[in-house]
């Protein structure tokens, strides 16, 4: 009986070491996208409009690292279903953005600096480069949307904060910004799907974009 039991485990270790065997790819959960759809923003007091993905909602960004935007031109558009949201800063070129500034003691008073157009744009290439850490590439690009308006756009790579961001400006009066967001910790394989498929919106935002004030 011993012998038996020795030949059958010494057969089934020599068919297990000539199985064929593959290792598989970590695998993600599949997640359902939505159908694309668009709806007009176009609030009366706003000095722009856009569209924007029906299954998206609009909400006006109440905070800005714990104190109030210097405009009430600052919004979100969270994507409930997939825990995304591009987040829109509004600001008037020649205007004024409350700051802080740090006194000798330590602490700190409330100050005004000008919103000046090239630092406006060294601000939004310096907030790219902030993902410099973790991301594997960043590319710059130069665009005019259909209505004329000139911007740049960021495609980040790697697992950084915000994969896609981008800024438009006239030079003269008006300067938006914007940035995709997760509430998830970033992963780049993950997230691809997603990703790509608010990249679509996003352009599709930027390319309808029209400013309401000359």
């Amino acid at each position: 009986m011993r012998l038996i039991s020795f030949l059958l485990i010494s057969f089934c270790m020599l068919m297990a070491c000539n199985s064929d065997y593959s290792s598989k790819k970590r695998g993600y959960f599949r997640v359902e996208l939505p159908a694309r759809d668009y709806i007009l923003f176009d609030r009366e007091d706003f000095p722009y409009k856009f569209e924007y993905p029906a299954y998206a909602s609009i909400m006006q960004d109440s905070t800005f690292f714990d104190r109030a935007p210097e405009n009430p031109y600052w919004i979100n558009l969270d994507f409930p279903g997939l825990n995304g949201r591009i987040f829109l800063s509004y600001k008037i070129i020649g205007g004024q953005t409350p700051i802080k500034l740090k006194n000798q003691d330590g602490t700190y008073r409330d100050s005004m600096t000008l919103n000046e157009f090239d630092k406006l744009v060294n601000d939004a290439f310096n907030l790219t480069s902030k993902n410099d850490v973790v991301a594997s590439s960043i590319r710059d690009s130069f665009f005019i949307n259909k209505h004329g308006i000139p911007g740049v756009f960021f495609r980040v790579g790697g697992n950084a904060a915000t994969a896609r961001q981008f800024f438009m400006t006239d030079s003269s009066r008006h300067f938006i910004r914007g940035a995709l967001y997760f509430e998830n910790t970033p992963n780049a394989d993950s997230l691809k799907p997603i990703v790509d498929f608010l990249s679509t919106d996003m352009e599709h935002l930027i390319n309808s974009l029209e400013w309401k004030q000359r």
